[in-house]
């Protein structure tokens, strides 16, 4: 069975229906509070969300706060230019290969938090999150979902004026400022995505549809990013890939964030994000 694993008061979950259930209770003891360490034993998240038992949650899900589900990656890893017509928005050439930069671990939100703005530039970007779910090096692309765990609903917000400071961008400090990576609501097993190649994506402000998009319009589609980047480094558990944003992001117009918007961000079969801007 399919699993949706969560983060509340730093602890793992499992979430069903509207049953939360602490990962290591729910588990006997198996499996511990720890969400890397659980995205290693993913057999086993799938065997335990397969014999929850209702009557014996934790919690209702309406009744607690969700934060990031992966709240320590060791890597975070974003890709940048990675649809058409984002690329065209922004007068970028299509890359000959994934444009990869990382994001420091700190910037992870969860769900519902706050984005505290860094500057009066700052932009969302809706994108679909992979999370890694096994160790991983020079993984062939027709074996690349093997070593996904799951997927979440992300937001790459970003500083655009510092990301493009100097001679020379500074994607990584720009992407990283203190709750710029929103993540959630949880980490949804490969299984239970309705198309896992072809996942709507949306992103409104103040509901205003910004951004409208399908995953299959990917330049680098989830295979290819998994193949490129294992090829070049080893990717462990817990390791998380934000996979590029479609067009309508702020930069072009200057339509950039302001106190008090609301950022809500979905993506079909894996849930949504709603974040207040102060």
């Amino acid at each position: 069975m399919g699993f949706r694993l969560g983060n509340v008061d730093g602890r793992a979950v499992l979430v069903e229906g509207d049953g939360v259930f602490d990962l290591e209770r729910a588990s006997g003891g198996r499996l511990g509070p720890e969400a890397v360490a659980a995205l290693a034993a993913t057999d086993a998240l799938h065997e335990v969300a397969g014999g929850l038992d209702p009557a014996t949650a934790d919690h209702r899900l309406a009744d607690v706060v969700l934060g990031p589900p992966v709240p320590t990656p060791r890597s975070v890893l974003g890709i940048g230019v990675n649809y058409r017509d984002h690329a065209a928005e922004t007068g970028h050439a299509l890359p000959p290969a994934p444009l990869v930069f990382a994001k420091v671990a700190s910037c992870l939100a969860g769900p519902t938090d706050d984005i505290v703005l860094a500057s009066a530039t700052t932009d969302y970007e809706a994108e679909l999150v992979l999370v890694i779910g096994a160790e991983a090096r020079d993984v062939p692309s027709a074996s690349a979902w093997d070593v996904v765990a799951g997927v979440m609903v992300g937001q790459d917000v970003s500083d655009r004026e510092l990301q493009n400071a100097g001679q020379r961008p500074q994607f990584t400090l720009g992407k990283s400022h203190d709750t710029y990576g929103p993540t959630g609501p949880f980490v949804v097993s490969t299984d239970l995505l309705p198309d896992r190649d072809a996942l709507a994506i949306r992103c409104e402000v103040n509901g205003e549809v910004r951004q409208n998009d399908t995953t299959a319009n990917l330049i680098f589609d989830v295979p290819a990013l998994v193949a490129y980047l294992s090829s070049q480094l080893t990717l462990r558990p817990g390791d998380l890939v934000f996979t590029g944003t479609p067009s309508g992001v702020g930069l072009p117009t200057g339509n950039f964030l302001r106190p008090g918007d609301i950022v809500h961000t979905v993506i079909d079969g894996v849930g949504e994000l709603v974040n207040r801007v102060r």
